[in-house]
């Protein structure tokens, strides 16, 4: 396959994390989440486990900007009297960026991705969704949870990804018109779900080819 990067937007519980490893597995692409507040760690200088905790978690100003190119993105990266959030924000927008330019294929879990590389060629934007009560099931099983823990963790998980979406971006998160394919994982599985982006990117190299 060509050289294409593969966006994530994921509902909480729906498998989004595991559809992108599986989908690294068929494709060969290099799979991007967690991984990326290491890589952003070693840009920035900033420490790993204090950028842990402020993973996709918005604050209060607006250096979205920022991610958009603007003439002092390197000085924000670089400003200490940016709140950690925004400067991570910032540091991990420039990689997912470098990641598109690069010669090799990749896979972004959330932080924004499928905005951060708006009007790039090569992006295939996914939104992964499941049924509530599936989502709930599956994070009751993952943590070890009652139903009404699972279903409190699933809203407030939800919520938080949408503000922080909604305040990097200014638009809504999850709007199916904003992504190339939105999959529910409770009816095709997570494995479904990959095959299907693979065989999406298959159909998109035909046709331009």
């Amino acid at each position: 396959m060509k050289n294409y990067i593969v966006t994530i937007a994921r509902q909480y519980g729906s498998g989004g994390r595991l559809v992108g490893e599986k989908l690294s597995e068929i494709t060969g692409f290099n799979f991007y989440d967690k991984n990326l507040i290491t890589l952003a760690a070693q840009k920035s200088g900033l420490s790993s486990d204090a950028l842990h905790t402020v993973d996709e978690k918005a604050t209060n100003s607006l250096l979205y900007t920022l991610a958009l190119g603007s003439s002092s993105y390197n000085h924000g990266i670089q400003n200490v009297n940016l709140p950690i959030n925004d400067r991570l924000f910032v540091v991990q927008s420039e990689i997912i960026k470098e990641l598109s330019e690069a010669n090799e294929g990749a896979i972004i879990v959330g932080r924004c991705a499928d905005y951060v590389l708006s009007g790039k060629p090569n992006v295939v934007r996914v939104f992964i969704t499941a049924d509530f009560n599936h989502r709930v099931e599956e994070v009751m099983a993952r943590h070890d949870l009652n139903k009404s823990q699972a279903e409190d963790l699933i809203i407030k998980t939800d919520k938080r990804r949408a503000n922080y979406y909604s305040y990097y971006t200014g638009e809504k998160w999850g709007k199916a018109d904003k992504y190339d394919l939105v999959i529910s994982t409770d009816r095709v599985g997570n494995d479904g779900a990959a095959q299907l982006i693979a065989d999406y990117i298959k159909m998109l190299e035909e046709k331009n080819n």
